[in-house]
């Protein structure tokens, strides 16, 4: 049997209780035997500061950045503040593009997204495909999961408990491992 794939996931917000983390603790939770999915927290990742790069990078980005050079792939969970990509996503990105390691590019990354409103954080997926692109990261194009009404799937820890959604999450994991095996 081949090895499972090794997968990041990031989520873009820092409560304990989002969605969005909720979503990566459910796709740890659902993933299937070929993929093994780990989850990185961005909580200490300091803003991208050119001055603080040039000295090198901080342990936590250091960390960051050998975790997805070390992954196969990458899925983001990334939640939609303001019709856009929140700035700890945004930072987190920024700090894994920078050379020397750049180390999203040639990498295969799928997007989740939950949100309380309903259009489920498509402005912000599609924000984080642009500014994937620029690095060179191979984005998933399908399936798209864009999670609407979050409050009425997940508890009041974030646990997710809308089972369409978890099989909307294995379906995107399987997608992510056949694109990612393609591209490896």
């Amino acid at each position: 049997m081949t090895e499972p794939l090794n997968v990041l996931g990031i989520a873009g917000s820092l409560r304990r209780a989002s969605v969005n983390r909720g979503l990566l603790r459910a796709a740890v939770a659902e993933a299937p035997p070929s993929v093994r999915l780990s989850v990185f927290d961005l909580a200490p990742i300091p803003l991208y500061n050119g001055d603080v790069e040039a000295e090198g990078d901080p342990p936590s980005v250091a960390q960051l950045k050998r975790r997805i050079l070390s992954s196969d792939a990458l899925l983001l969970a990334t939640p939609e503040y303001n019709r856009g990509m929140t700035g700890v996503m945004k930072n987190a990105l920024d700090w894994a593009s920078r050379p020397p390691e750049q180390a999203l590019a040639g990498k295969p990354v799928a997007i989740v997204g939950a949100t309380p409103g309903g259009f489920g954080t498509r402005a912000s997926q599609f924000q984080a495909r642009q500014i994937l692109g620029n690095p060179g990261a191979c984005v998933l194009p399908k399936p798209e999961v864009w999670v609407s009404n979050a409050n009425d799937k997940f508890d009041e820890h974030g646990g997710l408990t809308d089972q369409a959604t978890r099989g909307s999450l294995v379906d995107l994991l399987l997608a992510l491992e056949a694109f990612a095996r393609r591209l490896l």
